[in-house]
C-alpha cells in the first residue's frame, strides 16, 4: 500500500530563479568532484543484495553562494549490463519528503530489459535520509484523546502540535541556517549536480505524485539537460499545495463507496464527540479521516475499507475487539517513527517553497478553521482533512528564498495520469500538459495514485502504461499523440 502518500501528499511544484541566481542563466558551477564509491550503508538491504554502490556528492547548501558552505547528497549505482548503454535514470518517490536512495532500483521489475541500459541512480534528497540530514528536537509524547471532545478541540489540537513542530524544527541543532535552503528548487539542482558529477550531458528521470512535479521544475530550470523524462500523477502548476490538498476533497468524497458511506459518517459523527475506543487507544474524526483518505486512494483498497469500517463500528458499539490486518497496519503506521520522520520531511519542503509545488500556505489558523467547516456541507467526510492544518507553515520562522516555479517549456515529457485519481485529481495533469507542449500525456481509467509499475505494490497494473513507459524509455519514442489506456482486469 502506497499509505503515507495522501499524509505528506506530493502535490505541485514551482518558481523563478531568485535570491542571487538570475533567470536567465543557470546556477554557478559545482567544482568538479571525484566520487568515492564504496558498500552502501547497512540499512540499505535491496541495494546491497542488487550489488549497488553507494557515494556521496558534494552541493552547495546555498546554490547563490557556491563557495560558501555545502552539504553531501547521498546518491547510489546500479551499473547498466547492456552494450548499448543509454545513461543515468534517476528517480524520485514523492511526498515531499520521501526518501529515494533505493526507489529507482525499485522500478527494475517493471523496467525489465530497460533497465540494463541505464545506471540506476538513487538519491535521498536534501536534508532527508541519508543526505546530511536534518531532524527536529524530539516530539513529546502525544496525549491520548479525551473521553470527549469538539470539532474545534481537536482543530485547536491540530493548531498546538504545528506550532510545537515549527518550534521544535526550527530551534533543533543547526537548523535555523539550514531549513532556508529546503526548496523544490534546490532539490531540482542538486539532480544537476548529481548528474554533474557522474560526467553525462543528460539525465533521464522518473518521478510519481510530488516526485513528478520536481520532474517538471527540472525540465524548467535545466531544459537541455532533460533527456527522457517522465512524470507520473502531477499537480496544476497555478495552484499552491494548500490549494492542491483542498481540490483533493471531492473526487475523495466521490470515491467513497455508497455501501459504506452511511457508515462512514456515522462514524465521525460519534468520534467527534466521544473518540472511538481500540486496543486502549482512542480514534478522533481527524485520525478517522486520515485513514479513511489512505484506503480510497485504489479501487483495489475496497475490501481492506469494508473491514476497517466493520471494525470500528463494533468498537464504537462497546465491543472489545482485535482490529483486523488492515486496521492494524494503519494504526501501526500512525504510530511508526516513519511516519513522523516523513512528516517532518514534507513539513521542511512544504514550508520552504515559495509556492508551486510545495508551498503557499495561509499564516491565520482561522482561514483553515473557516475552510473547514464551510467544507461540511458538501464534503462531509473529507472536507475537514483537506482544508485542515496538515503542515505547520503557518508558524514556520523562515521565510521562502524563491518564488514558486513557473513553467512553460517544450521539452519533450511522458505525462501518466489516473482519470479517478482523489490525490492528485486528474485536471491538475491536464493543466501540466498545456504548459509543457512538448508532451504526451497517457491517461489511465483507473481509480489509483500512480500508474507506472503498480505491480511493485501489489495492485492491478496497466500494461498498456507500463509498455508506453519501457518504449519511451528505451527507443527515445513518445506516443504519435494522446492517449487512453483501457481499465485493465483486475487480478484473480
Amino acid at each position: 500500500m502506497r499509505v503515507a502518500s495522501t499524509i505528506t501528499a506530493g502535490l505541485g511544484l514551482a518558481g523563478l530563479l531568485a535570491g542571487g541566481v538570475s533567470a536567465a542563466t543557470s546556477p554557478p558551477k559545482p567544482a568538479s568532484q571525484t566520487l568515492s564509491w564504496g558498500a552502501c550503508s547497512a540499512g540499505q538491504k535491496e541495494l546491497i543484495a542488487a550489488g549497488a554502490q553507494c557515494a556521496k556528492v558534494t552541493v552547495p547548501l546555498d546554490y547563490a553562494d557556491p563557495g560558501g558552505r555545502t552539504i553531501q547528497l547521498a546518491i547510489s549505482r546500479v551499473k547498466a549490463k547492456s552494450s548499448e548503454r543509454r545513461g543515468i535514470l534517476l528517480s524520485n518517490p514523492g511526498g515531499p519528503g520521501g526518501t529515494g536512495l533505493a526507489h529507482t532500483l525499485a522500478l527494475r521489475p517493471t523496467l525489465k530489459d530497460v533497465a540494463d541500459q541505464y545506471d540506476l541512480i538513487g538519491f535521498d534528497p536534501r536534508f532527508l535520509g541519508e543526505s546530511t540530514p536534518l531532524t527536529c528536537g524530539p516530539a513529546p509524547r502525544p496525549a491520548p484523546p479525551a473521553p470527549t471532545t469538539t470539532p474545534r478541540e481537536d482543530f485547536e489540537a491540530s493548531v498546538r502540535a504545528a506550532r510545537d513542530t515549527a518550534r521544535r524544527c526550527q530551534q533543533h541543532g543547526d537548523n535555523a541556517a539550514l531549513l532556508p535552503h529546503a526548496s523544490t528548487r534546490n532539490v531540482a539542482r542538486d539532480m544537476d549536480a548529481i548528474r554533474a558529477a557522474l560526467g553525462e550531458r543528460k539525465l533521464s528521470y522518473y518521478g510519481v505524485s510530488y516526485g513528478a512535479d520536481l520532474g517538471a521544475v527540472y525540465t524548467q530550470l535545466f531544459p537541455r539537460r532533460a533527456d527522457r523524462v517522465v512524470l507520473d500523477s502531477s499537480t496544476d502548476p497555478a495552484a499552491t499545495q494548500y490549494e492542491l490538498f483542498q481540490r483533493s476533497g471531492a473526487p475523495a468524497e466521490a470515491a467513497l463507496a455508497t455501501r459504506v458511506r452511511a457508515d462512514v459518517r456515522e462514524l465521525l459523527a460519534r468520534a467527534e464527540r466521544h473518540p472511538i475506543p481500540v486496543q486502549g487507544q482512542r480514534l478522533n474524526a481527524p485520525l478517522l479521516r486520515m485513514i479513511f483518505k489512505q484506503l480510497v486512494q485504489h479501487e483495489e483498497y475496497g475490501p481492506q475499507l469494508a473491514e476497517v469500517v466493520g471494525d470500528l463500528k463494533k468498537a464504537a458499539a462497546g465491543e472489545g475487539i482485535e482490529p483486523g490486518p488492515a486496521l492494524a497496519g494503519l494504526l501501526e503506521l500512525l504510530s511508526s517513527p516513519e511516519l513522523e520522520s516523513s512528516m517532518v520531511g514534507g513539513a521542511i519542503f512544504m514550508c520552504g517553497d515559495g509556492g508551486w509545488p510545495a508551498g503557499g500556505w495561509p499564516k491565520n489558523p482561522a482561514t483553515y478553521w473557516k475552510n473547514m467547516q464551510r467544507s461540511r456541507t458538501t464534503q462531509p467526510v473529507f472536507g475537514p482533512y483537506v482544508n485542515g492544518m496538515i503542515a505547520p507553515c503557518a508558524f514556520w520562522k523562515s521565510e521562502p528564498r524563491e518564488p514558486g516555479t513557473k513553467i512553460g517549456n517544450d521539452v519533450p515529457v511522458l505525462l501518466l495520469q489516473a482519470r479517478h485519481d482523489n490525490n492528485v485529481p486528474y485536471e491538475g495533469a491536464l493543466a501540466l500538459h498545456r504548459r509543457l507542449t512538448g508532451s504526451r500525456l497517457l491517461t489511465a481509467d483507473i481509480r489509483s495514485h500512480g500508474v507506472y509499475g503498480r505491480g511493485n505494490d501489489g495492485l492491478t497494473p496497466v500494461p498498456c502504461a507500463d509498455r508506453a513507459v519501457n518504449t519511451y524509455l528505451r527507443d527515445g519514442e513518445l506516443p504519435a499523440a494522446d492517449l487512453t489506456c483501457p481499465k485493465p482486469e483486475a487480478r484473480s
